[in-house]
């Protein structure tokens, strides 16, 4: 079922920051926020129970909150993209219960109001509960959406747009920006010279609305103190990133990627630009090898499929740029509390943890060991508990 925007939320209406009521985990695409969230929100459900060994096991008591996952992924929103998202599995979201997942199809632009009217809601839903909502993803427009606000703005007034872009293909962007200038210099400075879409958007926002986008959206800079929240970011060495992107990508294509985005396109006549220009599906959609792999009939055998070498390259350097866009959007929240997940060698070595010295010395940027999960799980569980956010009455 699609979620539809709040019938009493007018357009213009901002979504309030959540910062107060949620816990976030978030960062760069491969660093594994997956499986430490399951493993902490297992944690911390553990501890919530008070158990009596000596009573019968149904009449142990919950006497804490528990929490509920709600997907930080502007992605994994879409049915049927699966291989290429990373996507909870089945069994991994019957473990803890996640929110936000697979909820509209892949046909449909799915806004960022749309997402924050559903999230908004589920954070109430789970409140009421007794629950806590744990946000777990890398979508920077999302996160931050949650930990400061959003204005919506007004919905997209296709016509314009579409006439502003024939008048950037006539007279180029510097005279979209200079244009921008006129109406709003404060947008105009702070959106790159070359980011048309940004540009249509302050000028479309200007003229529904009749004050500027930058005026109005000025109190979602204002970042707070990473004590007053329960936002962690993990950090994790760059080359640690590389490899397991690297992994992924052959397991995307093992388990099948472009047989899944074949079905895509031949069940859905256009899919959503958010949905055909993510990574992985984009790469695979725009080459020569798709449309070659795509005309072949269903029933006749593929005896000679195409070397989907180059597609993986490029999707493998996509990805790792993803990486270090997201990383570059983490460092700009001071709400965050990083989770180192590596240490150096030589002093996990000191503290008796095994490390790999042949492959260390064969490149200095991999001499760090990965810290237990259960070391990760510990550092963020002793925060939570001890947080107002966490020991709020239910």
């Amino acid at each position: 079922m699609t979620p539809e925007l709040s019938p009493e939320r007018d357009s213009l209406d901002c979504f309030p920051a959540l910062l107060d009521r949620v816990l976030v985990l978030t960062g760069p695409t491969a660093s594994g926020k997956t499986q430490l969230a399951l493993r902490v929100a297992e944690a911390l459900t553990d501890r919530s129970v008070t158990r009596d060994e000596t009573a019968p096991k149904a009449l142990a008591k919950t006497a804490g909150p528990s929490i509920e996952i709600i997907s930080l992924d502007s992605i994994a929103v879409y049915r049927q993209m699966d291989i290429g998202t990373a996507k909870p599995s089945a069994e991994e979201q019957r473990r803890v219960v996640h929110h936000l997942i697979d909820v509209v199809q892949p046909d449909h632009e799915y806004s960022v109001a749309e997402y924050l009217t559903a999230a908004h809601r589920c954070v109430e839903e789970i409140w009421a509960r007794g629950n806590r909502p744990m946000f777990v993803g890398g979508t920077p427009m999302y996160l931050k959406a949650i930990l400061r606000g959003f204005d919506p703005g007004p919905p997209a007034d296709e016509t314009f747009r579409s006439s502003v872009m024939e008048d950037v293909k006539r007279y180029g962007i510097e005279a979209l920006r200079q244009r921008l200038q006129q109406v709003d210099p404060l947008s105009a400075a702070r959106i790159d010279a070359s980011d048309v879409r940004r540009m249509i958007r302050a000028l479309e926002f200007a003229r529904h609305v009749g004050t500027p986008i930058s005026h109005r959206q000025h109190q979602f800079d204002v970042e707070r103190s990473p004590e007053e929240g329960l936002v962690f970011t993990l950090q994790t060495p760059r080359a640690v990133l590389h490899r397991r992107i690297a992994a992924r990508v052959e397991r995307m294509f093992a388990a099948g990627l472009v047989d899944e985005i074949r079905r895509l396109k031949q069940n859905f006549a256009e899919l959503s630009k958010t949905a055909r220009t993510a990574v992985g599906y984009r790469e695979v959609l725009e080459s020569s090898e798709f449309a070659q792999w795509q005309s072949l009939p269903d029933n006749e055998p593929k005896l000679t499929e195409p070397d989907w070498s180059v597609v993986a390259e490029q999707i493998l350097f996509h990805t790792r740029r993803l990486a270090r866009r997201q990383e570059t959007w983490f460092r700009s929240f001071g709400e965050m509390r990083g989770i180192a997940t590596h240490t150096p060698a030589e002093s996990a070595k000191a503290n008796g943890v095994p490390t790999d010295d042949k492959k260390a010395g064969r490149d200095a940027s991999v001499e760090m060991t990965a810290r237990p999960i259960e070391q990760l799980v510990d550092e963020m569980t002793n925060v939570i508990v001890n947080h107002p956010i966490w020991k709020q009455a239910r």
